[in-house]
């Protein structure tokens, strides 16, 4: 199994192949430069693994949420590679990434997801580990951190930096229900390999143009959309 992994949701840029066990990657922080990045990015991984995109099963791509150029970024790149290449896409949440990522770094069975939205809101998801992969427990959401849904139990990892942008009011809510904290990580796709892998092996891939950017602030979305065809 070869998979190629990228994303550009947020102040990061990343991308990563998984070949029958390894697992090249390339990451930087990187704020309105991913158009220049990404490509030589996945040129790299590729080259790193000893493949052209020829040789890879799927493609996959963090499909937000997260910032709203970012994402079209991404998917689109992702959508073009994948269309040249005749290859599916496997579209993935930028959250469960970030919620992955506290499992194989920190260890962490029960993780609390939060993305900077801006405009004095989080991204929000509520992970549990099962079989190795962190499953979202309820919805992904957008919402301000005073309302951000509070767990029964105690014990979660808190992953993203709306825990940093939110720091005071997230610590509020939530502090006697932590374990640890890190409000300094971005999705990445080196941890987007592991929850592809399966998407894979379950035959979730699909054809290029159903990977759609998922942006949860609705209305942001239709506005800028409509912006954008009243200028063709």
């Amino acid at each position: 199994m070869k998979l190629l992994a990228l994303d550009t949701s947020t102040e990061a840029c990343s991308a990563a192949v998984y070949a029958d066990g390894a697992m090249f990657c390339e990451f930087a922080l990187t704020p309105r430069a991913h158009t220049q990045l990404i490509l030589p990015m996945v040129e790299k991984v590729l080259a790193e693994a000893g493949l052209r995109l020829a040789d890879v099963d799927a493609l996959a791509v963090g499909c937000g949420p997260g910032a709203f150029t970012g994402i079209r970024i991404g998917v689109g790149v992702a959508q073009g590679l994948a269309m040249a290449a005749d290859k599916p896409v496997i579209a993935l949440s930028t959250l469960a990434a970030l919620a992955q990522q506290a499992y194989m770094q920190h260890g962490a069975t029960q993780v609390l997801a939060a993305l900077d939205a801006r405009m004095g809101e989080v991204y929000w998801g509520q992970y549990a580990l099962q079989d190795g992969l962190m499953q979202l427990q309820g919805v992904q959401q957008v919402c301000a951190p005073a309302d951000a849904p509070l767990p029964e139990t105690t014990g979660w990892f808190a992953i993203g930096h709306g825990w940093a942008a939110y720091a005071e009011a997230l610590q509020a809510r939530f502090g006697d229900k932590l374990s640890g904290v890190d409000a300094e990580s971005l999705p990445a796709a080196e941890f987007m390999l592991p929850l592809a892998i399966a998407a894979w092996q379950a035959g979730r891939a699909a054809a290029p143009e159903e990977a759609q950017p998922v942006y949860l602030r609705n209305k942001i979305a239709l506005t800028t959309q409509e912006r954008l065809a009243g200028q063709r």
